[in-house]
């Protein structure tokens, strides 16, 4: 079977049907419904706090009146500046009931960043943690259109205030802003308005890491949130057999449908632990025996080396992925031998509002005898992913290309960029500057992203196969690979890579160990050792800082 249209994947997923329905209008019909269905059911875990799904209903009818109040109108923007706290969940459902869009920020984002991001949107209302607001966002703020900045605390809906998380933390309040949970309270009883949002409505903007230019607000709307939470719901079964745990951050596409989206479709409580610190992690997993979640496998790599950490905080999941990153064969294998659970893989992009593929729970992805990745799926329901050459023209089967998708995932556009949403996505199909191949039966393999490839003496060189021989190695916790410039080759390999705790290695060892396994051309002609791997906050590791 060679046509991409013929979809040879849909046999992966034996008796479900080729044409998947989308069952809501919008997030909000999704969110009303699980509310009806058990209202009484506990909608959010924060350490020893809980929010029913009726606590929140009233909780983000008070918050949507009070935004109404204060002249928020349909189809202005919320911008949230939180961690992984309780209030971004209330944030996201109140926004929707007073008809408007919520910009999902990275908390980790300074003045400049902030800035782009809060004037690039046309954000009229600003939600910040207490202490971002004072470090970053109040020097920020007089010079955008916001008119009214809420604040409100990490200590909020829970009392335990751990000190591996809040040492140092006060409630602070500041001039100009007002409290959210006092504006929800003024409002507490109120009910708004009808809004009649449709499924091609914008529910929330999402920004792209500007890896290659600035940031750009990718417009997810409401028909790609409640897609793809259907996605985690029947395809990697995410809260079908219990609590939700939130790993990844909740400003990221992965947070924002493998977490919060799906655990209001299905019902199912989303634990929440502020951020990632891998002991308090564990920690939770035990106190709330989740029994799903979806990060990086830089996350769970830390989660593994943690101090203690055994199979029995893992023993609760029945469902657990790894997505915003390929993982190796050996990081697989190395998990499952750690926890006894098979980790499976899924791939999405900001732009195909998270999963674009899915390797469907108890499936287990082949790994390629050529290159030896594991794949990262095949394409979801209703989704037709097609490798093209750099002219737009499909390649057959087994060649390698540019992934290209196109689905009910796929967003509207980049929010006001005409010109950059003509170029990556033509025609509604995202152009996803990913390199990779589908083999005959489907299964999709990530090679690299186009802009990492490294031309030595005229050779491609793509750094992931680099990195997954080195991950071979017992003594290698994580690597990352770039092109350095090089008088002869024009281009040569550098790998940058940290050790295990205990481990020794020099980097001869490690240039030998590539050298024995990969073409002359391949291995890697320098090797600098690291305590850590620059990343994102979402565990991406960033080559782009390790190329100098």
């Amino acid at each position: 079977m060679s046509s991409y249209d013929d979809r040879p994947w849909l046999a992966v997923y034996g008796d479900q049907p080729a044409d998947y329905a989308i069952e809501f209008e919008s997030a909000l019909d999704m969110f009303r419904t699980g509310v009806e269905r058990d209202p009484s059911g506990v909608a959010l875990r924060y350490f020893d706090g809980t929010i029913t799904r009726r606590e929140l209903d009233e909780l983000t009818d008070g918050l949507a009146s009070g935004l109404l109040a204060n002249g928020f109108a349909p189809g202005d923007r919320l911008a949230v500046y939180l961690q992984n706290v309780p209030q971004f969940v209330i944030a996201m459902v109140a926004t929707w009931k007073a008809g408007g869009v919520m910009v999902s920020i990275n908390p980790m984002s300074r003045q400049r960043e902030l800035s782009y991001l809060v004037t690039d949107s046309g954000a009229t209302v600003l939600l910040a943690l207490e202490s971002l607001y004072d470090q970053v966002a109040r020097e920020v703020v007089p010079d955008t259109d916001v008119r009214l900045v809420l604040t409100t605390s990490e200590l909020d809906f829970q009392t335990r205030n751990d000190e591996r998380l809040f040492a140092g933390v006060t409630r602070q309040r500041h001039e100009g802003t007002v409290d959210l949970l006092e504006l929800i309270d003024r409002h507490r009883g109120q009910t708004p308005p009808p809004v009649g949002l449709r499924s091609d409505d914008v529910a929330f903007l999402t920004y792209t890491s500007g890896t290659t230019g600035v940031p750009k607000g990718a417009m997810n709307t409401h028909r790609n949130v409640v897609f793809t939470a259907q996605v985690y719901r029947d395809w990697v079964r995410a809260g079908r057999d219990g609590a939700i745990f939130g790993i990844a951050p909740l400003f990221h596409i992965t947070g924002l449908i493998g977490h919060v989206a799906v655990s209001l479709l299905v019902p199912a409580p989303l634990v929440l632990a502020y951020r990632f610190e891998p002991q308090v992690v564990l920690d939770a997993f035990v106190e709330h025996r989740p029994a799903s979640t979806i990060g990086a496998i830089t996350a769970f790599t830390a989660l593994l080396n943690a101090p203690g950490c055994s199979r029995d905080h893992f023993a609760s999941f029945t469902s657990v992925y790894s997505g915003g990153a390929a993982i190796s064969p050996t990081a697989e294998q190395a998990f499952l031998a750690a926890t006894g659970k098979q980790v499976h893989s899924a791939y999405g992009l900001t732009e195909t509002t998270s999963p674009m593929t899915v390797t469907p729970l108890g499936a287990t992805s082949p790994v390629d005898p050529t290159s030896g990745a594991l794949s990262v799926g095949v394409p979801a329901p209703n989704t037709v992913v097609r490798i093209q050459d750099d002219e737009g023209r499909d390649l057959p089967l087994g060649e390698i290309g540019e992934i290209v998708a196109a689905g009910p995932q796929i967003v509207a556009g980049y929010w006001g960029k005409p010109e950059e949403t003509a170029a990556s996505l033509p025609g509604g199909a995202l152009k996803s500057g990913d390199v990779g191949f589908l083999n005959p039966e489907g299964w999709v393999f990530i090679v690299d992203r186009k802009k990492d490839m490294i031309n030595a003496s005229g050779y491609k060189v793509w750094p992931r196969e680099v990195e997954d021989v080195l991950a071979e190695h017992p003594a290698v916790r994580e690597s990352a690979v770039v092109g350095v410039p090089d008088e002869k080759r024009g281009e040569t390999v550098k790998a940058f890579v940290s050790l295990k705790a205990g481990a020794a290695v020099t980097e001869d060892d490690l240039i030998a160990h590539c050298k024995e396994r990969m073409a002359a051309y391949k291995y890697p002609r320098s090797v600098e050792l690291v305590d850590e791997l620059p990343k994102t906050v979402t565990g991406k590791i960033l080559r782009r800082e390790l190329r100098g």
